[in-house]
């Protein structure tokens, strides 16, 4: 049983967001980008402040422990801070775990976002403290300079909005290294949600990043799967039979019986993952035969992606060309 959910409070125009960098440092990242994420945050009457050891770089591209943590820590405890969002991803978030005092984050709630390898932190956050995080953009995504409007309403709609939100596919989608090259973009029309298969659920929002979430499988920071819709999505090294095989680790979990539904987001061309390939896949795999299951939902390493809550409720429909809604974030 996961602790009662803590929802924090949203943002508004003069809030303060601290940048930090639980995984891979913002040394990495250009000064192109971090000028149009500067801006973009300056546009929503958001005042960005950066933790002290956001710069720091070692032969990970990333920083200590110690580092890392003493940002968290003080980005949770100043009472200034309204809402935290990690740098980008990487690969070494969960080294951060049995170091963070989760008594001091519960005392302290406020939004934390981001995505792919802090889904780690996400719901370790949630299986600890009850409070409610967010798998959306990175401070680094905010640096797209193109393409970036459908992303950033609903970063909008999930933390500066309290109403349901009902989501829609994107018109068109990207997987080009617009990190690269701003200008040399290549849109792709969406061919909208791949309905698996067919039903209804109700429940708590757990998930994100397969690889990552499989990471906390038999440890204290992992949430239980009780009454939960699962949203997964992988980068461009799930290959087919490495998304097969992080699934059934999911499956083989005590509880999995819990889930209700399972919300698979958009692949990365690399992954070779076609949508008949995914199809074999769910459908040889009788626990996820009773269950509606959705997929080519626009969140993960593609662009443009949802903001969605960890621990918040959503409900999942298949009828009439489907609907996700997400009630409570």
């Amino acid at each position: 049983m996961n602790k009662k959910e803590i929802y924090p409070r949203k943002l508004e125009s003069g809030d303060i967001v601290r940048v930090v960098a639980p995984s891979r440092s913002m040394g990495i990242i250009s000064e192109e980008t971090k000028a149009i994420a500067n801006q973009r945050f300056d546009e929503l009457g958001l005042t960005l402040t950066f933790g002290d050891h956001v710069d720091e770089k070692d032969d990970f591209a990333s920083s200590s422990v110690a580092s890392r943590i003493e940002d968290l820590h003080r980005a949770f405890s100043d009472p200034s801070v309204a809402a935290i969002i990690a740098v980008i991803g990487g690969f070494n978030s969960n080294q951060l775990l049995q170091y963070l005092d989760w008594e001091l984050l519960e005392k302290n709630p406020k939004i934390f976002c981001g995505y792919s390898d802090i889904t780690a932190l996400s719901n370790a956050l949630f299986a600890k403290t009850g409070l409610v995080s967010y798998s959306g953009p990175h401070y680094s995504s905010f640096g797209q300079k193109l393409h970036f409007g459908y992303t950033l309403e609903h970063f909008e709609k999930c933390l500066l909005g309290n109403s349901p939100i009902e989501v829609k596919p994107s018109e068109e989608w990207s997987d080009d290294a617009w990190y690269i090259d701003q200008e040399d973009r290549h849109l792709e029309k969406n061919a909208g949600w791949q309905v698996i298969n067919e039903g209804k659920a109700t429940g708590t929002l757990l998930g994100a990043n397969l690889n990552t979430f499989n990471l906390l499988h038999g440890t204290e920071f992992m949430p239980s799967l009780e009454d939960s819709v699962l949203f997964f999505e992988d980068d461009e090294l799930s290959f087919p039979a490495n998304f097969d095989r992080d699934l059934q680790s999911v499956i083989h979990q005590p509880g999995f019986s819990g889930v209700r539904g399972l919300v698979i987001g958009r692949f990365q061309k690399a992954s070779e993952m076609a949508p008949e390939l995914l199809r074999q896949i769910i459908q040889s795999k009788k626990e996820l035969q009773t269950m509606p299951v959705i997929a080519n939902v626009d969140f993960g390493h593609t662009d443009p992606k949802i903001t969605f809550p960890i621990g918040g409720k959503v409900e999942i429909d298949t009828a009439d060309g489907a609907s996700i809604v997400l009630l409570e974030h």
